[in-house]
């Protein structure tokens, strides 16, 4: 356990807190990681690598390990669930925006893997489980973080303490931040399964958004098995939506020739749309879940999260000898702009296309959305904002 106080102490042992934890113990900086969870967690709900997320984990040899323990996806498409491909979206279109001008497939429980891998080759970093944030205290000088671990209540000190526990974070709760937005009125029903849905739905991407205006679906395929996402009815239990009799009820309704298929993971979660009103308040930061939240439709959640854990993390590197919380308030400037501006604005646009139920509505929208695939240029620019490339260099002009 570390006693000095000249440290950053991170709440949340996640994608978003370990990257945060990986590059400031790069630089020199002691980090001691605080998690509430026993160890790693096998969590699936995060599978998709977006371009400069792939290259900001190059830096740290990650994005290898990323690639040979995933899938590249180098297109993914809006589909018709009756007719087939709308508008299919090559990101080689951004070969000079990127080194990777491809989406990666990989769950994010084996980028916590490869991350501690590299943390543990760092001599002043210490990830500690089982420990779950309960108060935070802060003054002039640093921050004090209360932990309630298996032996009784842990205090820690540190310089600056970065909340990333994800959407309930007691961080954020502690220090009264608000978290206002709106809770979708369906729940998400992801099912993992190894069908082959290439083998029956023709010219199929590795990452499909269906429309429809009765039963929107995704799908999206990783290196060993197709993950489906699913809209269900929260007034019908979740026992009864993760039944096997629901479950094959929705997978015949995806594919008739699917309704026996094995499955091998069920998830079912309420999906918000929330933003915090500050991700700063004196010496404590909010990154990832922690700071924002939106529906998966697009991927950016947990890239989002990355880019926050690494622009705090230049930041604090920058500024670790001014010591100056005032000068970090570029970090909420930047960041939060492109979670309010960018990702909520995009992944409830997504919805909208794939839920569309007014047949004149839902027809323009296709239609936009042909015209623009078929356009390279129109295609890039869209890859540009999608792929979050554009929000990016956005916020890097922010002072």
């Amino acid at each position: 356990m570390a006693l000095d106080s000249n440290r950053v102490i991170i709440a949340g042992g996640g994608p978003v807190g370990l990257v945060a934890a990986l590059a400031l113990g790069r630089a020199g900086i002691p980090v001691t990681v605080i998690e509430k969870g026993d160890g790693p967690q096998h969590d699936l709900r995060a599978s998709t690598f977006h371009p400069p997320t792939l290259d900001m984990l190059d830096e740290f040899g990650i994005t290898p390990k990323l690639i040979e323990h995933g899938l590249i996806a180098p297109t993914w498409q809006f589909r018709d669930r009756a007719t087939g491909p709308v508008a299919v979206f090559d990101l080689g279109l951004l070969k000079d925006d990127t080194a990777h001008p491809y989406r990666v497939q990989c769950e994010q429980w084996k980028l916590v893997g490869f991350l501690m891998d590299e943390i543990a080759r760092l001599p002043d970093v210490e990830v500690l489980h089982g420990h779950a944030l309960t108060s935070v205290e802060q003054d002039a000088a640093g921050v004090t973080v209360t932990a309630e671990a298996a032996d009784g209540p842990v205090r820690f000190a540190g310089r600056w303490l970065v909340g990333a526990e994800g959407a309930r974070s007691p961080t954020r709760k502690t220090l009264g931040i608000g978290f206002d937005g709106m809770t979708l009125p369906e729940l998400f029903l992801v099912v993992s399964t190894p069908f082959l849905f290439e083998d029956v739905f023709p010219q199929l991407s590795p990452i499909n958004y269906m429309s429809d205006p009765d039963e929107w679906l995704v799908l999206l395929r990783t290196r060993d098995f197709w993950r489906v996402l699913i809209p269900a009815d929260p007034n019908a239990g979740e026992e009864h939506l993760l039944s096997d009799a629901f479950v094959r009820a929705a997978l015949k309704r995806v594919h008739a020739t699917a309704e026996s298929a094995p499955t091998l993971h069920r998830t079912l979660y309420p999906v918000h749309q929330r933003v915090a009103s500050t991700y700063q308040a004196g010496r404590v930061f909010l990154a990832g879940d922690s700071a924002h939240i939106n529906n998966p439709l697009g991927g950016m959640g947990m890239n989002g999260g990355i880019h926050d854990a690494l622009e705090l993390a230049r930041l604090l590197v920058e500024h670790w000898v001014a010591d100056d919380p005032e000068r970090l308030g570029v970090y909420t400037r930047r960041r939060r702009p492109v979670a309010y501006d960018e990702v909520q604005a995009a992944t409830l646009r997504n919805r909208q296309i794939l839920n569309e139920r007014d047949p004149a509505v839902r027809n323009a929208r296709l239609d936009d959305l042909r015209r623009t695939g078929a356009d390279p240029v129109a295609a890039r620019n869209y890859l540009l904002k999608s792929s979050m490339i554009l929000g990016l260099r956005q916020a890097a002009t922010v002072q």
